[in-house]
Parts: structure tokens; C-alpha cells; sequence
């Protein structure tokens, strides 16, 4: 059941970025709402907005075992929570999303510009990672039962 809303998740980020990669690359910026979001092409060599640039196995083996824990995790009686099971589903959806990435292209394909915000593009799978740790967090935080057990 969680493999099946992995390989969803994946399968949506991988289609994001298949388009970015045949269309959005040839355009470079699709202006949404004028200095608000562009959609833009970024080939990031780096982790979370750039950062480590050019270190693809260190971020490879982060993910490859992030994403076994979290399978394991998943399938022990650890937690009983489904947001927080949901939480680890997205954290892994992300990892491997953008791990495909890196083992295919060497690089990972960003496309959303929040240009009011920040100068910093990111994808569909990052907003997986971000969004299922705040999620992961707040488990951990409110609910002490779950956590006790993992």
C-alpha cells in the first residue's frame, strides 16, 4: 500500500520533470504571476537551494538510505499514526524522486520560482521532503504516543 502511493508520488514528480526537461528547458522562464511565480528551468547540481554543489554520491547514499529507513519504518509497528505514516511516505516519494535524478541526469531538474519570496527554484519532489518533515515534526512533537514506540 505505501509502495503503491511512493511509486504515485514519484510518478507525478517524474512526469513534472520529463515535461521541464523536453519544454520548460527550450523556454527557460514561464512567467504565472508576474514577479510573483515563474515557472523556470534549473539544472541543480547541489542539494536544498544549491547548496554543496557537485557532491551527487554523497546526496545518492543520503537518500538510498533515508529512503530504507523509512520503508522499514513504514512496515514495523513503530507508529500508528497515519499522518505520520503519510509524512514518511512524502519524505520518501521526495528522496527518490530527485535521487532519480541524480543517477540519470546527474543532476536534479527545479522548475519552481517563487521569485517575490526568494531567488531559490525548487521542484515538486523538494515540496514531498519539506512538507512531510513539517509533517514528521509535528508527529513527534504532539504526539508522544507514536514516538515512544519508534
Amino acid at each position: 500500500m505505501y509502495e503503491l502511493a511512493i511509486i504515485l508520488l514519484i510518478g507525478i514528480d517524474q512526469l513534472i520533470k520529463n515535461w521541464a526537461l523536453n519544454e520548460l528547458k527550450y523556454k527557460g522562464v514561464i512567467t504565472v504571476i508576474e514577479n510573483v511565480f515563474n515557472l523556470t528551468y534549473v539544472e541543480n547540481r547541489g542539494a536544498a537551494f544549491g547548496l554543496f554543489q557537485n557532491n551527487q554520491i554523497i546526496f545518492i547514499v543520503v537518500a538510498l538510505l533515508a529512503s530504507i529507513a523509512g520503508i522499514y519504518v513504514l512496515h514495523s509497528n513503530k507508529i500508528n499514526s497515519k499522518i505520520c505514516k503519510f509524512s514518511i511516505v512524502l519524505i520518501i516519494a521526495g528522496a527518490f524522486g530527485n535521487l532519480i535524478d541524480r543517477v540519470r541526469l546527474d543532476f536534479v531538474v527545479d522548475y519552481f520560482d517563487f521569485v517575490f519570496i526568494w531567488n531559490y527554484v525548487f521542484n515538486l519532489a523538494d515540496c514531498f521532503i519539506v512538507v512531510g518533515t513539517i509533517l514528521l515534526c509535528l508527529c513527534v512533537v504532539l504526539n508522544e504516543d507514536d514516538t515512544k514506540k519508534a
